[in-house]
Order: structure tokens, then C-alpha cells, then sequence
């Protein structure tokens, strides 16, 4: 008795991958990325209602730009090789077993800029900057800034495709 394998054809291999790729999407990034297009004709008042006060705001050329600004910093410890086991305490960190001290630890930081370009008290684009270096990184970090804007764009959610 002979086995054949079946052979997967190109067309589904790629959109099983495609799939696979979209479920580890980021949806804070995706959601910063619609706010690009979502926020041009969004009056400055209503931008300021829910964005808040701007960090910086120059005018040139007939042309406001507000500037926002998030920025995060996590670390994660890790201890120093000890001589006995060791526990991660939510409260007080790594504890127990013999050894050394000294901890050091994972630092990561993410931040964003963005800024809002207004001509005649209105959106005419959203640009941002940023020197995180993966762009679902920045783009996660700039959705702090734009999340409270977005829920009063209704039709958001149908135009992801949710």
C-alpha cells in the first residue's frame, strides 16, 4: 500500500501564513495607523477636547502644528546567579536561596510624537516620529495619544473590518 501526501496548494499555503501573521498583529498599532486617516476634517476643538493641551504648538504659514507626546519605560529584574533556588515575589521581587544582591535588569522604552497639522482650525494630517525601533512598538505607543480621539470616530470598527 502506497501513501501519497497531499501537496497544499501555493494560493492556501500563503493565506494560511497571511492569517497567521494578521493573529499577531498588534491592534494598538493598526488602530494608531487608521487614526491617520480617521482624524483629517476633525475640527481643532474637538481634537483638543479629547486629546487634551498639546506639549508644543507652532504656526507657520497659515499651518497649526500641535505636537503630543508618550513615552513608557519598563524593566523587567533579573537577579545575578545565586547558590540556591530562587522566587519571583510580586511584591518584593526575587527572593530566597543564598547568593549575591545585585539584580540588573531589561530596560525597554518606547515613546511617540505625534503631530497634528492644522490648516484653518482643521486636521489636514497626523505624522509620526519616534526613535523606538520596531514600528508595532511606536505605533503602539503612539495609540496613547490618539485612543481617547478615536472613540468618537463611529465607524472605526467597520472600516477595520471588525
Amino acid at each position: 500500500m502506497t501513501s501519497t501526501i497531499a501537496r497544499v496548494p501555493k494560493a492556501a499555503a500563503l493565506a494560511a501564513l497571511a492569517l497567521g501573521l494578521a493573529a499577531c498583529a498588534n491592534p494598538q498599532a493598526e488602530q494608531a495607523l487608521y487614526a491617520q486617516r480617521a482624524f483629517v476634517g476633525m475640527p481643532a476643538q474637538t481634537l483638543l477636547s479629547c486629546a487634551g493641551v498639546p506639549e508644543r504648538q507652532a504656526s507657520v504659514d497659515n499651518l497649526d502644528y500641535f505636537t503630543y507626546r508618550s513615552e513608557r519605560i519598563t524593566t523587567t529584574p533579573v537577579p545575578s546567579p545565586g547558590f540556591g533556588p530562587r522566587y519571583w515575589h510580586p511584591w518584593y521581587g526575587w527572593t530566597g536561596g543564598w547568593g549575591w544582591d545585585d539584580y540588573y535588569g531589561d530596560v525597554e522604552s518606547r515613546n511617540c510624537e505625534a503631530t497634528f497639522v492644522l490648516k484653518d482650525g482643521v486636521v489636514q494630517q497626523v505624522v509620526y516620529g519616534s526613535s523606538t525601533d520596531s514600528p508595532a512598538g511606536r505605533l503602539g505607543q503612539c495609540y496613547n495619544i490618539v485612543q481617547n480621539c478615536l472613540a468618537l470616530i463611529p465607524q472605526q470598527s467597520a472600516q477595520l473590518g471588525r
